[in-house]
């Protein structure tokens, strides 16, 4: 059977990006189908006691566990700054949900929920849909095989649209830490991605690898019923060796140097520790099963976490929804050809200079799509290209705030804050800034 031609654009996903993505390019009269896999809008912020099969995800044919939220999940900036510009993250006003300023998971899902009801994006997602191949034609349109599974009846579907953006989140496929005798160490391990809760750690010797916001959040979580919990850091010094303030159990090490066939685990600081389970706080991989064609023909590729070619990097690290936000806007309006793109070459020229800035700067490759040394540079780049106002000056003062708070309160940040004068300028704004984005 031919495929249908559809005058529209594709969205992969309908997590907190593909709702956005939608909705702008709604704004800009685009015709949109979103695929989304699961039964609910949402992606990542669905949680479920679930877990994989293979707790490390190194299986590249294992069955998968979309979500990577743990239970007792909390986001660690205030919801003024996650949410959208037009659509604030604000409590609900007849008291239901989660009130507190850094709600739990449920509450951003519950928040993600009523923006696509707001704006009538649940029309237009296909639930229960796979999208098993996304290929390029050779007249730039672009070809998508879906699969639709409801119950035990299954049908496939092929159609051609005018451009697909990508949405499919990137805390799926898990990333782990490369570990010299890894592979002869007895004990168990897994991946945060896998984490949910914190007793089956009880009264175990715990080394936890990553210090980020998962890490963050976990071990102080184990602490709580492990007999030890020891953290290796990549980020620090190889002779740090620090007892965690308000803990008694646990330690701040730096990064490992080897495992041992007897459990023992080597600290680049000397020390050894005995150890039950490594947890592997380690981040994700860019996985994008679907695009395989066109990894295989070199159109994308996929090299140390690294998309090329990928002009101003769409993905990074920074704020979720105003960043998906900024860049669904300029996409959109790519698209409309509202907004105008430089020649094919001196985009590429564009990233040839990125990529050498990046190795006289020292980062990996890996860390091509971690700009949050200039995200708010990059957030006014698109505001500027897309005709908005932006990031305001109070989403950046709270993110210092923020910082800052952690440093001083690092188990109570979340419940203890000096910023409310920046709370009553984000009131304001947000009246602004839905007028203008209606």
């Amino acid at each position: 059977m031919p495929a249908t031609y559809i005058p529209a654009r594709g969205c992969l996903g309908a997590g907190a990006a593909g709702l956005v993505a939608a909705r702008e390019l709604q704004r800009e009269g685009h015709s949109v189908v979103v695929y989304e896999k699961g039964d609910q809008v949402g992606g990542t912020w669905v949680y479920t006691p679930e877990v994989e099969l293979d707790l490390l995800g190194a299986d590249p044919n294992r069955a998968t566990v979309h979500s990577s939220v743990y239970k007792s999940l909390r986001i660690n900036f205030p919801r003024e700054m996650m949410g959208f510009q037009h659509y604030p993250f604000v409590s609900q006003k007849d008291g239901s949900g989660d009130p507190r300023r850094f709600p739990g998971h449920d509450e951003a899902l519950f928040y993600l929920q009523n923006f696509a009801k707001e704006f009538h994006i649940n029309e237009l997602v296909r639930f229960h849909t796979e999208v098993l191949n996304v290929n390029m034609l050779e007249n730039n349109k672009w070809k998508v095989k879906s699969r639709k599974q409801d119950g035990v009846i299954v049908a496939e579907e092929e159609e051609i649209f005018d451009a697909v953006v990508v949405c499919n989140g990137h805390y799926t496929e898990p990333l782990v830490a490369e570990i010299p005798g890894i592979s002869s160490w007895p004990g168990k391990q897994i991946h945060s991605h896998n984490y949910r809760v914190p007793k089956p750690f009880q009264d175990q010797i715990v080394i936890l690898i990553g210090n980020k916001a998962s890490g963050f959040d976990i071990k102080r979580e184990i602490a709580k019923v492990a007999e030890e919990v020891h953290v290796a850091d990549r980020s620090v010094a190889d002779d740090t060796y620090e007892k965690q303030a308000e803990y008694d159990n646990m330690w701040h090490h730096s990064m490992i140097e080897r495992a041992n066939e007897d459990r023992t685990v080597v600290f680049r600081n000397g020390k050894v520790i005995s150890a039950d389970v490594i947890i592997h706080c380690t981040d994700y991989k860019y996985y994008f099963p679907f695009l395989a064609d066109v990894i295989k023909d070199g159109i994308v590729t996929v090299d140390d976490n690294r998309i090329h070619p990928l002009y101003k990097h769409i993905p990074q690290k920074a704020l979720p929804f105003p960043l998906s936000e900024y860049q669904s806007r300029w996409i959109a309006g790519v698209l409309s050809n509202r907004i105008e793109l430089p020649s094919e070459e001196e985009m590429m020229e564009d990233i040839k200079a990125f990529y050498s800035e990046l190795e006289a700067s020292g980062k990996p490759k890996r860390h091509t799509h971690y700009m949050s040394d200039s995200f708010y540079e990059y957030m006014d780049f698109l505001a500027a290209q897309c005709g908005f106002p932006g990031m305001e000056k109070w989403r950046k003062e709270m993110e210092y705030a923020t910082m800052k708070n952690v440093i001083a309160r690092p188990g109570r940040y979340r419940d203890e804050w000096d910023d409310d004068h920046l709370i009553e300028e984000a009131h304001k704004d947000f009246i602004k800034y839905i007028s203008l984005c209606k």
